[in-house]
């Protein structure tokens, strides 16, 4: 089955927009031995459209803010490591992004403090941002993002861990009031009392990540969590979770796993797709599936979903549900292994309805799943649609 990367399924944002690359862009080389020593001295360097290349290292306290816009920062050869080492930027991060339009690609940040505990691996401050392919862990907040209603954000095969002070009010991410949201194909785990994602932005596309926690005790990548919400969304949004696996631990500290305007629908849209979603809720004595705010009037939809273990679907009560699956234990071929593929159940195998499109014309069909870690692959349709994040054992190859 083929696996499903960035260069295999979407092309990159300036191909999209039919951009040229920037005249005499330079590429600059830094590691041992290199150029520059360390990835700050080459961000002070760069001009508009260069590509800074990370070789694979540790390089402890190098913090700094990056100004230059349209840059490519790339790990190469591994992953380097960029350590905060006790130090951070302006008070905020390890690496303030002022410029705009900045790619990260395959680094792992990690130890992000800062003395009002709000310190974040990335601060995000210009308008437009990419990330893909990379480990962000152990953190206060992984990214943290200021409001920019002309700011798109896409996140990609990237892993999010253990991120979090623990006063509830860090996260694995947490992305303010921006024009959009593409989060996909990514792992985000194990957040420290705060929320695996966090996003205020007016519209969030949400699709085939995995969301979930190790038990206490047990050491994965990072060790253990007890996050929030698994997603929220505070202020509603254009909203679409599709294909998602979202696994609340025994350990937790909230009971509900998705959340949707909970603090005031101020966003325009207050429409929410919940579609082709596998939720396993570990607590066996609570839980509520998606939790909507007072506010949201607008019914949500809930479509093709595994809803696995206690708990209610929804406290909306106008919540519009179509052909999902509940059931305390769900056939899966390795749930302990976190295989969801559904085994053999008439039930949940070509079971599905077509989703169709949004309000806004989106086509809401599953076409991925999400592939460990922070990968995807196509989604092996065969037949009707499954339901689930993942079509059944009868209709894989």
């Amino acid at each position: 089955m083929m696996t499903l990367t960035r260069r295999t399924v979407f092309a990159t944002a300036a191909a999209l927009l039919g951009a040229a690359p920037f005249a005499g862009a330079a590429t600059l080389s830094v590691g041992p031995g290199m150029t520059y020593a360390t990835p700050c001295r080459a961000f002070a360097a760069a001009a508009a459209g260069d590509t800074v290349e990370i070789a694979a290292a540790t390089y402890t306290g190098d913090v700094c803010g990056i100004y230059a816009h349209n840059l490519t920062i790339r790990g190469i050869n591994g992953r380097p490591k960029i350590n905060a080492g006790g130090k951070n930027a302006m008070g905020k991060a390890i690496w303030v992004v002022v410029g705009n339009n900045i790619t990260i690609d395959n680094v792992e940040m990690f130890g992000a403090k800062v003395p009002d505990l709000n310190g974040a691996a990335l601060r995000l401050e210009g308008t437009g941002f990419t990330m893909r392919n990379s480990f962000l862990h152990d953190n206060e907040n992984g990214i943290l993002s200021g409001a920019n209603l002309n700011s798109d954000v896409l996140i990609e095969n990237t892993e999010f861990g253990h991120n979090g002070y623990g006063t509830g009010q860090t996260h694995n991410l947490y992305i303010g009031n921006v024009r959009t949201l593409t989060f996909r194909y990514n792992f985000s785990h194990d957040a420290v009392v705060g929320h695996n994602l966090k996003s205020r932005a007016r519209t969030n596309h949400i699709l085939y990540n995995r969301f979930s926690s190790l038990a206490p005790g047990q050491v994965g990548t990072t060790a253990a969590g007890q996050p929030s919400y698994e997603i929220d969304l505070p202020n509603a949004g254009e909203s679409y979770i599709i294909g998602n696996v979202i696994q609340q631990p025994a350990a937790h500290q909230n009971p509900s796993m998705v959340a949707y305007g909970e603090e005031g629908a101020s966003n325009p849209s207050h429409n929410l797709y919940v579609v082709n979603n596998t939720f396993l809720n570990d607590d066996t004595v609570r839980g509520t599936f998606v939790m909507v705010g007072g506010s949201v009037t607008k019914p949500i939809l809930l479509q093709n979903n595994i809803f696995s273990g206690t708990g209610t679907l929804s406290n909306q009560v106008a919540a519009v549900a179509k052909t999902n699956y509940r059931s305390i234990a769900p056939g899966f071929v390795n749930r302990a292994a976190f295989d969801l593929r559904p085994t053999a159940n008439a039930l949940v195998i070509d079971a599905g309805s077509a989703p169709g499109l949004s309000a806004t014309g989106v086509d809401m069909a599953p076409l991925a799943e999400y592939k460990h870690i922070a990968l995807g692959m196509a989604r092996p349709l065969s037949g009707q649609l499954d339901i689930g994040a993942y079509e059944g054992v009868s209709s894989a190859p």
